[in-house]
């Protein structure tokens, strides 16, 4: 069951997606010219992006995905083209309208089903592959063993999600954030130990059954990324 915390701070990044960063995010998730420092974001999440795909099937005709916390769509789109049928849910409705909007024109051998709505929600049903790709990086490690707890007990196969390290550098720049005016900051990250994360995952219960098989950091400029795969044994 979802704690407080974790939707109180869903409901800040509605609005923070949905009324303070719809025109960055849009600019960012495109190939529109960026600052210095948005490349930077820009091709670490492109690397990211890039690794998480390479952690799944080649083929994923006949899996269904869910893509949690999808964005404008760009994990999703990768995914149907392998085949997959992707369930692809934002809380944000703007950046759900951009995913629809971007792939409309496109012809897929998998399905692409965009939804507003919470990423636990259980009607949503049962999945091959679980990708949380930087939607968990603003809650803290209770609420984010919480939420793969949720999602692992209708997962088939594995779960592929990504955490913000605690480090030095993260620390900087979450320091860098705090000079911009409050109505400009996002959400704030919540940096997490992966050694605590993994404590975490082994005491409960409801990911007994997974095993964490991988981990992999990624850093480019601001943007710094841990991903790690949990799999069913």
């Amino acid at each position: 069951m979802p704690s407080a915390t974790y939707a109180e701070r869903r409901s800040q990044l509605q609005t923070y997606f949905d009324r303070t960063a719809v025109e960055a995010w849009a600019r960012l998730t495109s190939d529109a010219p960026v600052s210095r420092i948005r490349a930077t974001v820009r091709a670490g999440r492109d690397a990211m992006r890039a690794e998480l795909l390479s952690w799944l099937p080649a083929d994923l005709s006949g899996r269904r995905l869910l893509d949690a916390g999808c964005g404008t769509g760009a994990l999703s789109l990768e995914a149907a083209r392998r085949g997959a049928h992707v369930v692809a849910i934002d809380v944000s409705p703007t950046l759900v309208g951009l995913a629809r909007e971007r792939s409309a024109a496109l012809a897929l051998p998998g399905r692409l089903d965009f939804r507003v709505g919470d990423m636990l929600d259980d009607s949503f049903g049962r999945f091959d592959h679980v990708v949380a790709m930087d939607s968990l990086i603003h809650y803290r490690s209770a609420d984010i063993v919480r939420a793969l707890a949720v999602l692992g007990r209708r997962t088939d196969g594995s779960l592929l999600f990504t955490v913000a390290p605690r480090t030095a550098l993260l620390t900087l720049m979450h320091a860098a954030g705090r000079l911009f005016p409050r109505g400009d900051r996002a959400p704030a990250i919540e940096p997490v130990s992966e050694g605590t994360l993994r404590r975490r995952i082994a005491r409960e219960e409801a990911l007994a059954t997974f095993g964490l098989r991988r981990s992999r950091r990624i850093t480019s400029g601001f943007y710094l990324s841990n991903a790690l795969e949990l799999a069913r044994r």
